[in-house]
């Protein structure tokens, strides 16, 4: 059985830049890979700091704030949905994607909330 996993790519002053060839052959072999192996899912980079908002609500008042964060050391890149048989299977999918060399991934199972309840096997809609 598969799980969904979430996995978040982030920069790191410590990964190793590649040349946009590199990183696009890179890239393009992990994605077929994960599209024959049906693992891969939606996925997308994301705009950096300097067009992203902070949105908080605090005593009932609406708090929006314009980035960059300056206490972000490193920065949400983008993200990707994949399926895999346990979260090692998809660690060792995510070591093929040119972030695992340039950045830093976080791999974070997709879970319930408490108040969702599982389909019965078997039910129909």
């Amino acid at each position: 059985m598969t799980s969904t996993y979430l996995v978040i790519h982030m920069t790191d002053s410590q990964g190793t830049a590649l040349p946009e060839s590199e990183d696009r052959q890179k890239l393009d072999a992990w994605a077929e890979r994960g599209k024959e192996a049906g693992m891969l899912g939606p996925g997308a980079p994301v705009a950096g700091p300097e067009q992203a908002k902070s949105v908080a609500v605090r005593d009932g008042a609406l708090l929006i704030t314009d980035g960059p964060f300056p206490e972000f050391k490193e920065w949400f890149a983008g993200y990707d949905l994949i399926e895999a048989d346990s979260i090692d299977a998809a660690a060792v999918y995510m070591s093929e994607h040119p972030t695992a060399v340039a950045g830093r991934m976080y791999i974070l199972p997709v879970v319930s909330l408490p108040w969702e309840k599982p389909e019965a096997e078997g039910s129909q809609t």
